[in-house]
């Protein structure tokens, strides 16, 4: 419904309106995600964990583990072209000072070529996924593989 008043106009969105919006984001998230990530932050038991939304479940599941003697060319491969993911990636880096460091990465991959409606789920559930892995310390969000290069890992993480 759409009204108007001294020139503004506004739109009134109905309760079930807002309800499915709010269930568009309402994505839960499998036991297993918080787990393989726990695992990959404490015991470094992987390199990266890709996750995956399943519709039909209406959660967020692991889609694929690398282990710690995979690289960042692994973990590209992985992703696919066309579909949505979120990843973590454990960066091992050196700084300017000779020390040897490791950020966790948070990767919101959504190419240009994926389906309007994925890209819509994976960006409202974001947020409420992320709150979940505990220990994120920096965020990327990608639409091809130039934003997430080495060159932007590196760059952020110092």
């Amino acid at each position: 419904m759409v009204f108007e008043r001294n020139g503004f106009s506004a739109v009134m969105i109905s309760v079930d309106e807002n309800r499915m919006a709010n269930a568009a984001s309402g994505m839960a998230v499998n036991d297993e995600c918080k787990l393989k990530f726990l695992e990959l932050k404490a015991k470094r038991t992987y390199r990266y964990i890709i996750y995956k939304i399943e519709e039909k479940q209406k959660q967020v599941v692991v889609d694929k583990v690398g282990e710690p003697a995979n690289g960042y060319d692994d973990f590209t491969a992985n992703l696919p072209a066309d579909e949505c993911r979120y990843a973590v990636y454990d960066f091992d880096f050196v700084t300017e000072e000779n020390c040897q460091k490791s950020r966790i990465f948070f990767i919101a991959w959504c190419p240009d070529t994926s389906r309007v409606r994925s890209k819509m789920i994976y960006a409202s559930s974001k947020d409420r996924f992320k709150r979940e892995l505990d220990g994120i310390q920096i965020e990327l969000q990608a639409t091809d593989p130039t934003e997430m290069g080495l060159d932007v890992f590196q760059s952020r993480a110092n």
